[in-house]
């Protein structure tokens, strides 16, 4: 094999299920973090939201299609961390 080799770039279905899954470890880590009633900053996160989705909408209808059950994902850890921070808002009242 040889090491000088190029390797082909991701494509960008690759690039939008590595960017989903990067997205759902944040959510997951910032959900762990409102649970230990600890401060999160979200700021970004929608940007990082739209673009994902917008990446999701340019790739060919089959890859769009394979990606819904890692967006439906994202959807279940969303609405889990705004349970968590609507909740960290109820103890502050």
């Amino acid at each position: 094999m040889d090491m000088y080799a190029k390797t082909a770039p991701p494509s960008p279905a690759d690039r939008a299920v590595a960017s989903a899954r990067a997205l759902a470890g944040t959510l997951q880590l910032a959900r762990a973090l409102a649970q230990m009633r600890r401060p999160i900053d979200l700021t970004g996160l929608d940007q990082q939201v739209g673009r994902l989705c917008a990446a999701a909408l340019d790739l060919p209808p089959a890859d769009g299609r394979a990606m819904r059950p890692l967006l439906a994902t994202l959807l279940a850890e969303l609405d889990a961390l705004s349970v968590c921070v609507a909740a960290m808002g109820d103890d502050a009242t």
